[in-house]
């Protein structure tokens, strides 16, 4: 059975650069490895009306519980590469997971509805889909104005010509986001959490340095 790693965290957090450097360590020590990252824009329905959202060609607005919908959906339409990938694998990173559908709509609604939405989305995206929950989530929590910085790097992406996307460019959801995620990992909401510092004393770790941690925690929770 493949170990589901999810690495998680707000936009700019760094999750592709620790995904890749997770998995060249994995391969180091000869285990088989793949990522999968969500959303799958180009690959799903659910993934193609998500990046007319964030590109902001929505007509219509989108509440929290229609979008993570559209995030389930997502997944759902990749079940089939999810169950290949555990079975040719050892490890499955995914880069961005179940866990951030929850932190994002969660972090839109009040903190009096959120544990019923949290709720929600856990049995829609685990029971109804039945998608395998993660082994362990690891939270990246990048402080927000490097993130802010990180963002701004990125090179244009397929679903849109903008420097932010809609949540991007949410500095208050943003931060909302980051709230909700420290919460998850305390909680160990959906799975175990290790909640990793990608900075040290304001300058970015090594990307190997942040993996190495993250292959540590992976071991702990496999036991």
């Amino acid at each position: 059975m493949s170990f589901l790693l999810a690495i998680e965290g707000a936009d700019g957090a760094g999750k592709a650069t620790t995904a890749a450097a997770v998995t060249a360590a994995l391969r180091d020590q000869g285990r088989r490895v793949e990522v999968i990252s969500f959303p799958r824009y180009g690959a799903t329905i659910g993934g193609h009306m998500l990046g007319d959202f964030l590109a902001g060609r929505l007509e219509r607005t989108a509440t929290p519980r229609s979008l993570a919908v559209l995030y389930a959906l997502d997944r759902l339409e990749s079940a089939d590469v999810i169950a290949e990938t555990m079975a040719r694998t050892d490890v499955i990173v995914f880069d961005r997971y179940i866990a951030s559908n929850i932190a994002y709509q969660a972090a839109k609604v009040p903190d009096a509805e959120a544990p019923a939405l949290i709720d929600w989305i856990v049995a829609l995206e685990t029971v109804q889909f039945a998608l395998p929950r993660p082994a362990l989530s690891v939270y990246l929590d990048t402080p927000l104005d490097t993130a802010r910085r990180q963002i701004a790097q990125k090179q244009q992406r397929d679903y849109t010509d903008r420097t932010y996307d809609e949540h991007e460019a949410d500095v208050a959801l943003q931060a909302a986001v980051r709230r909700r995620y420290a919460a998850m990992a305390e909680a160990g909401t959906l799975s175990p959490w290790a909640r990793v510092q990608p900075l040290n004393g304001g300058t970015m770790r090594p990307p190997a340095d942040i993996a190495a941690e993250i292959v540590a925690a992976m071991a702990t929770a496999s036991t």
